[in-house]
């Protein structure tokens, strides 16, 4: 049995395709928006140009500057996945570079978030692959450990459990259980139709803005 600092658990289900394929025409903004606006990363930013991440977490928790568990967690991730890495938030070394991501790539990872660093971002925004991570630095990793594979992490101040969902573009991460999956999509959906009405409505001339009296009412009372 491993303990406290050196777990490895066997990674969680993953999302059903249909939920996935949903999510891949949401912005990560309107499932914030439903999520009340309360959960979400700021300070990731993506390092490729290319369409948003959508995927089954599997989750690392490494030492800063530490890569030797990522490594070892790519033996739990399945095609379709997308590996989480808890660095602490530490961009002194890098976790990974241009190596680790192309073998990411290669082996069916939808995509990496990391909170960390990472280096060789030019290789890596040539590729296109989904990529987000708070810095970069030319300073490499060590391969001592410990690490743990599969458990709860915070990214960002985002709690990302094992199994959960990931939906990340340019405007930022978001995380949720699968059970919400269903939930999220419908309320986006209708904000969705929501903002294509008000679009419309603008390009027509024929927007209402009569809410900001009544928000402007309420505030002074």
């Amino acid at each position: 049995m491993e303990h406290i600092g050196a777990r490895k658990n066997p990674s969680s289900p993953q999302a059903p395709a249909a939920i996935i394929e949903q999510l891949k025409s949401i912005p990560s903004a309107l499932i914030s928006d439903n999520m009340r606006r309360l959960a979400g990363t700021s300070n990731l930013r993506p390092m490729y140009q290319g369409e948003q991440l959508v995927g089954t977490a599997v989750t690392v928790r490494v030492r800063p500057g530490d890569n030797l568990a990522i490594h070892r967690a790519f033996d739990y991730c399945r095609p379709g996945d997308v590996m989480v890495i808890d660095g602490g938030g530490d961009t002194t070394q890098a976790l990974m570079g241009e190596i680790m991501t192309t073998y990411a790539r290669t082996i069916g990872i939808a995509g990496l978030v990391i909170d960390g660093a990472i280096r060789d971002v030019a290789g890596i925004r040539e590729m296109g692959y989904p990529v987000f991570a708070r810095g970069a630095t030319h300073k490499g990793p060590y391969k001592c450990g410990p690490g743990e594979i599969n458990v709860p992490v915070s990214i960002d101040g985002l709690v990302i459990n094992p199994g959960d969902i990931i939906v990340a573009d340019e405007d930022g991460i978001v995380a949720f259980a699968q059970s919400e999956a269903s939930y999220l999509i419908e309320k986006a959906l209708q904000q969705i139709q929501r903002e294509q009405d008000t679009m419309t409505a603008i390009r027509e001339g024929r927007y209402d803005r009569s809410w900001i009296d009544a928000l402007e009412a309420n505030s002074a009372g």
